[in-house]
């Protein structure tokens, strides 16, 4: 019984500065010191969609400028070649068509009917390619775009690393060439 009455007034004298002690005040707080930016998800969408109104204007809102030269370039060289590729088409149509109506004082008197025919199905074939061409960089435009966006967002820091590493072999002490893939937590 004297043993609890101690434990009691032990408890008693050092049990409320315990629960005193226990109050939320400001104290130091620990902070995350990992900042992450906040992942919008619907920025490639807007990406993609700004790509698909005006060629380039994804990646000005992705702010890779450097980029919107070589869409312009591209979309443009292949719909140059669409336009030049038909105005000789036509020119080669047209040419045939007056001879089988039967004139024969155009540019092309020095070629047959069949040289006129493999012409136009020739510029008819480049004119067609070329539009696939413009519609193909049209469409990897707005892939590029919406690519990017994602790959904004992707966390790329220090932690993370991938590299090809020499280590010396054991036994025999001869180089060997290898991977190292590091994750620090």
């Amino acid at each position: 019984m004297n043993k609890i009455f101690y434990i009691v007034i032990l408890f008693f004298l050092f049990g409320n500065q315990i629960i005193f002690s226990q109050e939320i005040g400001d104290a130091i707080k620990a902070k995350d010191t990992v900042k992450s930016k906040e992942i919008d998800p619907l920025r490639p969408t807007k990406a993609a969609f700004y790509s698909a109104i005006v060629p380039g204007l994804g990646q000005a809102y992705n702010k890779k400028y450097w980029k919107i030269p070589m869409v312009y370039g591209a979309i443009g060289t292949s719909l140059y070649f669409y336009i030049d590729n038909n105005k000789k088409y036509h020119k080669y149509r047209d040419a045939y068509k007056r001879r089988l109506a039967g004139f024969n004082d155009d540019q092309y008197q020095y070629l047959d009917n069949n040289r006129l025919i493999q012409a136009q199905r020739f510029y008819q074939r480049n004119r067609d390619l070329s539009l696939l061409v413009s519609v193909g960089f049209y469409i990897l435009n707005i892939v590029d775009a919406n690519v990017d966006a994602h790959l904004m967002q992707f966390n790329v820091n220090d932690k993370l690393s991938f590299q090809p590493d020499v280590y010396p072999n054991e036994i025999n002490y001869k180089p060997n060439l290898g991977l190292t893939f590091n994750y620090k937590f």
